[in-house]
């Protein structure tokens, strides 16, 4: 995961769910940062998220995690 940050960006942690989201998002797990490659949808409301450094996480429909997003400034 590269370190750059677009200029005119702000990075917000926000919470997301299976909904909401989006490629890009970056998710902590077990302290890496891993930022959302891919998404699928899976029944029930479920996403499966392929990350860049290959690992792969399926929300539920339930699951709420912390996310860190790049947001544009206008």
């Amino acid at each position: 995961m590269s370190g750059w940050t677009p200029s005119g960006a702000l990075a917000t942690n926000i919470e997301i769910t299976s909904i909401n989201v989006h490629r890009g998002d970056v998710i902590q797990i077990g302290g890496q940062p891993c930022r959302v490659a891919n998404l699928v949808q899976l029944p029930a409301g479920a996403k499966r998220l392929f990350f860049e450094s290959g690992e792969v996480l399926t929300m539920h429909a339930r699951s709420r995690l912390i996310a860190l997003r790049m947001t544009r400034k206008w």
